[in-house]
């Protein structure tokens, strides 16, 4: 289990504590809903962690292949609906995937990618597609 600590500071703005590192992020609603927009929104930390969870757990795979995955990108957009209420709609990521990955690897990576734990968790009315791109 791991314990996090919230307090909101006000003009819709939260400070997060991480209680195992103690480090602190920050929250802001976005400006298409009242907010300032002057720090990640509680739905861009979801469309990140999405990201940074597959890019974990294709390097978690690729450190047990031997395959170098340093310097893999991936570029993430997410769009808000507002039917039936306000929510995200799609998430979508961009890879460009390191140079000199074998051919014969990229599969077993891209299925990494899709097993991550955000991805499961996340509603299937959330789109989220992906493209990888090869060097």
């Amino acid at each position: 289990m791991v314990k996090m600590n919230m307090v909101y500071e006000g003009q819709l703005r939260c400070a997060l504590t991480h209680g195992p590192s103690g480090d602190v992020i920050h929250t802001d609603a976005p400006k298409d809903n009242m907010g300032k927009g002057e720090a990640f929104s509680p739905t861009d930390l979801v469309a990140a962690a999405l990201g940074s969870c597959m890019l974990t757990v294709m390097g978690i795979v690729a450190a047990r292949h031997n395959i170098e995955l340093k310097g893999t990108e991936v570029q993430v957009s997410k769009e808000m609906v507002t039917q039936p209420m306000r929510r995200i709609g799609t998430i979508s990521l961009v890879f460009q995937m390191a140079a000199g990955i074998p051919p014969e690897k990229r599969a077993m990576l891209e299925a990494a990618a899709h097993s991550c734990p955000v991805h499961k968790s996340l509603h299937p009315d959330v789109q989220t597609p992906v493209q990888f791109i090869y060097a």
